[in-house]
C-alpha cells in the first residue's frame, strides 16, 4: 500500500522551506510552541467546565427557566462547532497564528463581558461570542503539525489531547470553589485575565506562521454548513425538553437536515470549495471522521451518565456534590495526562490502527466495570480510569490520521471538520443518556416509603447506557479495522518525517 500523502513541510528557523526528510533543528522553539498552544487549550477546557457548577445559581439569579439556563453551555458548543471548519479554512489560507489570535480575541471579549451580564440573554450572547474561540483547539493542533516533524506530531498532539481532561477536572473542582466563595461572575473575570495573558504569550512565542495559497474563501458554503449544523445541534439540545416530534423541534430538524445535505451538493460545483470533497474519500480521513462522531457520542454518553450517577441521592447513586464528584474523577484525568503523550509516541512507532484497538479495549474494560463494579466511589474511580484512557487513546490517533493524510494547506480545515463532527456526536450522547434515564425509572424511597411524584433513574437505566456504550465501542473497532496503518522512521541519516510503512 502507498504511504499517506505528505503535506508541505513547515519552515525552519532560517525561514527557508524545509524538505520532507529534513528534521527540525530548533527543538527549543517547538517546545515553546507546544507549551503555548497546550496552555490555550487548557484554558478553554478549564473555563468551559468551570461554568457548569454555576448554571443553577445563574438560573436563580436571573429568575429564568432551566431550559433557558441550559443554553449557557449549549450556546458555546453550538457556535464553536459551527465556526471550526471556517476558521480552519481561514487558518490554512492566512496563517494559523493569525486565526488563533482572532479566535482568542473573540473569546477574551466574550468572557470579559460575561461577568457583567445584566440579563440572562446578554449572558447567552456573550457565551455565543466565546464559542468563536473554540476554533482555537483545531487550529492549535494544526500549528503542532506545522511545527514538529511528522514522527513527533502525534506525541505533541497527545499532550494537548490529555489536557482536555485535566482542564475539565480542574474547572469542575476550582470552579465550584470560585462560584461558591466569590460568585459565578468571577469564573468569567478570572478567565478574562488569563485570556489576556495567553494572547500576549501566543503573540510573542509563535513566530513562524505558515499561510497557504490565499485563493477564494467559500463564505456561502460556510454559511450553509454553519446554519445546518447549528439547527441540528439546537434540535438535539432542545429535544429532551420540547419533545422530539414537537412542532418547534421539526422546525429545527427539517431545515437543518436539508441545509446540511445541500451543503455537499453546493460544494461539488465550486472550483474553490470550503471542503474538498475528494479529500473525504481518503480512507483514513473518512475513518477518522466516522470514529470522531461515534467516539464523541460514546464519550459524552458515558461522562454524562457517570456524573449523574455519582450525584444521585443514596441508594440510587452516591449523593456526591460537584466538588466530590470532580475529586472522584481526578485520578482518571491524571491517568490521561500520563497516557496521552505515551499514546502519541506509540502512534508514531506502531501507527494509529493498533492504538485504536488498544483504546477500544480499554473502553470495553471500563464499560464492563461500570456494569458490574460500581458499588462505591473507589470502584467508580477505577472504572473511569479505564474509560478515560480509552477516550484519550481514541482522540490522538484520529487527529494524527487527519494531520498526516491531508495536504498541509488543508490540515486546519480538516481538523476543524473533525472537531465539529466530534462535537455533533458529543451532543447526541447526553440526549441518549437522558432519554434512557427518563424512560427507566424507579420511585425515590425515603424511610422505606416512596416519595409521591419523585422518580429517579433505575439501575437498569445505567446498565442500558453502558451496554449501548459497548455497542458503540464495537463499532469503533470495526471502523478502526478499515483504517490504513502507517509508521514513521526516526531521525537517522536525514530520514526524519519519512513514513516507514503503510498497510491496510
Amino acid at each position: 500500500m502507498s504511504s499517506p500523502p505528505s503535506p508541505v513541510s513547515p519552515l525552519v528557523p532560517s525561514g527557508r522551506a524545509r524538505g520532507v526528510n529534513e528534521p527540525v533543528r530548533d527543538s527549543k522553539y517547538a517546545t515553546r510552541v507546544l507549551i503555548t498552544v497546550t496552555a490555550v487549550a487548557l484554558l478553554v477546557n478549564y473555563v468551559e467546565t468551570m461554568v457548569i457548577p454555576g448554571v443553577p445559581i445563574i438560573q436563580k439569579d436571573f429568575s429564568t427557566t432551566s431550559t433557558i439556563a441550559s443554553w449557557i453551555t449549549s450556546a458555546f458548543l453550538i457556535v464553536g462547532s459551527a465556526v471550526a471548519p471556517l476558521f480552519g479554512k481561514l487558518g490554512d489560507a492566512y496563517g494559523k497564528k493569525r486565526m488563533v489570535l482572532i479566535s482568542l480575541t473573540f473569546y477574551t471579549f466574550g468572557v470579559g463581558i460575561a461577568g457583567f451580564s445584566p440579563s440572562i440573554y446578554f449572558l447567552l450572547f456573550s457565551r455565543a461570542v466565546q464559542g468563536v474561540g473554540f476554533a482555537i483547539v483545531p487550529l492549535s493542533l494544526a500549528i503542532i503539525t506545522d511545527t514538529f516533524p511528522r514522527e513527533k506530531v502525534a506525541p505533541a498532539q497527545g499532550i494537548i489531547s490529555a489536557t482536555f481532561a485535566i482542564g475539565a477536572a480542574a474547572g469542575l473542582i476550582v470552579g465550584s470553589y470560585v462560584i461558591q466563595d466569590l460568585g459565578w461572575q468571577y469564573a468569567f473575570h478570572s478567565a478574562f485575565v488569563l485570556s489576556i495573558v495567553l494572547f500576549a504569550i501566543v503573540w510573542r512565542v509563535i513566530k513562524r506562521d505558515t499561510p497557504g495559497p490565499k485563493g477564494k474563501i467559500d463564505y456561502t458554503g460556510a454559511a450553509i454548513l454553519m446554519s445546518g449544523v447549528t439547527l441540528l445541534l439546537v434540535y438535539l439540545t432542545e429535544g429532551p425538553s420540547l419533545g422530539w416530534l414537537a412542532p418547534e423541534e421539526i422546525l429545527f430538524l427539517v431545515p437543518g437536515g436539508v441545509l446540511t445535505v445541500f451543503f455537499f451538493v453546493f460544494e461539488r460545483g465550486l472550483v474553490e470549495p470550503l471542503i474538498r470533497l475528494d479529500l473525504l474519500r481518503i480512507r483514513n480521513v473518512l475513518v477518522a471522521n466516522l470514529i470522531g462522531i461515534v467516539s464523541g457520542m460514546l464519550m459524552f454518553l458515558v461522562f454524562f451518565a457517570v456524573v449523574y450517577y455519582a450525584e444521585l441521592p443514596k441508594p440510587f447513586g452516591f449523593g456526591l456534590g460537584i466538588i466530590s464528584t470532580g475529586l472522584t474523577m481526578a485520578p482518571a484525568t491524571l491517568a490521561m495526562l500520563i497516557v496521552g503523550p505515551f499514546a502519541g509516541r506509540m502512534v508514531a512507532r506502531q501507527g494509529p490502527k493498533p492504538i485504536l484497538f488498544v483504546s477500544a479495549g480499554a473502553m470495553l474494560i471500563g464499560l464492563v466495570l461500570f456494569i458490574v463494579n460500581r458499588g462505591n466511589t473507589t470502584d467508580l474511580t477505577v472504572d473511569m480510569i479505564f474509560a478515560l484512557i480509552g477516550v484519550v487513546c481514541t482522540i490522538i490517533p484520529i487527529v494524527n490520521m487527519i494531520s498526516v493524510s491531508l495536504p498541509r494547506q488543508t490540515i486546519a480545515v480538516g481538523l476543524g471538520i473533525n472537531t465539529m463532527l466530534r462535537n455533533l456526536g458529543g451532543a447526541i450522547g447526553p440526549v441518549v443518556a437522558t432519554v434512557i434515564m427518563t424512560t427507566y425509572t424507579t420511585p425515590m424511597i425515603v424511610d422505606g416509603h416512596p416519595v409521591p411524584g419523585v422518580m429517579l433513574p433505575s439501575a437498569m437505566a445505567f446498565n442500558l447506557i453502558f451496554e449501548i456504550g459497548l455497542v458503540l465501542t464495537v463499532l469503533v473497532i470495526a471502523l478502526a479495522a478499515a483504517s490504513k496503518n502507517y509508521t514513521f522512521r526516526g531521525p537517522k541519516n536525514g530520514a526524519a518525517n519519512q513514513p516507514a510503512s503503510a498497510s491496510a
